[in-house]
């Protein structure tokens, strides 16, 4: 039944890219998220960066995703491997056209907090929302009611955007009612079982960050993007906001 659900969501996705109208890469994003192994357990040593880094390669003009190597994992990384899926199935499709040099910009390397591809989506804050700002490959939005199965959420636990946060980045699945509450279904590497989905109450969720990709093209900039994000890279040290961090992301109307 997962098999065949996976290539009902993936034959969807294949439709949209071969039509001629708007192209919905949330349901690319829920097929690679799907397509994901299972488990493997969660960790944030640096085994775990040294397993993510050897879960991916750049070779034969594309991106090789392995991501049963990435285990134990963690949720920017787990994350990373969905989106990377989705930008080599474009590739694939002839919606991306990637240089040699975006090409080798992409693959998880070690790097700081917003230093390139990867240290700005493994950043604290919005790192992810902050890297599709800077592409221009999507929104940014806050708005729970404009949220689709699909749009990347990074979860802020508590009211604090920095050095003493508390979030985790995943992929959003929807919201649904267990017994009069509300809950949030998401799927990433969570603890302390790794890959899989996982439903919190709505009321645990202090801040929300949602991220929608729309133009996966814009990846072919990735080379030219400025070495570092200074401001994700301060959050390592420093305290922000969520109105500041809204702001460098582009979001228009952050809820308050």
């Amino acid at each position: 039944m997962v098999t065949m659900r996976i290539l009902r969501v993936l034959g969807c996705w294949l439709g949209l890219v071969a039509g001629a109208g708007a192209q919905d890469w949330n349901a690319a994003v829920l097929a690679a998220t799907r397509a994901m192994p299972a488990g493997g357990g969660y960790a944030t040593t640096s085994e775990a960066g040294a397993r993510l880094r050897a879960a991916v390669e750049a070779r034969g003009g594309g991106l090789v995703v392995l991501p049963g190597r990435a285990r134990p994992s963690y949720c920017s990384g787990a994350t990373y491997l969905v989106l990377l899926k989705v930008i080599e199935q474009a590739r694939r499709a002839g919606v991306v056209s990637l240089s040699p040099e975006a090409l080798a910009a992409l693959p998880p390397r070690e790097q700081r907090d917003g230093v390139g591809v990867w240290g700005r989506w493994n950043a604290n804050g919005p790192g992810a929302a902050c890297l599709f700002a800077a592409l221009g490959a999507g929104r940014n939005f806050t708005d729970w009611a404009a949220a689709r199965p699909g749009d990347f959420l990074k979860i802020f636990w508590r009211d604090a955007v920095g050095a003493h946060e508390r979030g985790h980045l995943v992929v959003f699945f929807g919201t649904e009612w267990r017994a009069g509450e509300e809950f949030v279904r998401f799927w990433s590497s969570n603890k302390p079982g790794g890959y899989g989905e996982k439903a919190v109450p709505r009321r645990q969720i202090a801040r929300a960050l949602f991220s929608r990709l729309e133009r996966p093209e814009a990846f072919a900039r990735a080379a030219e993007l400025p070495p570092v994000d200074r401001y994700l890279a301060s959050l390592l040290e420093r305290e922000s906001s969520f109105a500041e961090a809204c702001r460098q992301a582009g979001v228009d109307r952050p809820d308050r």
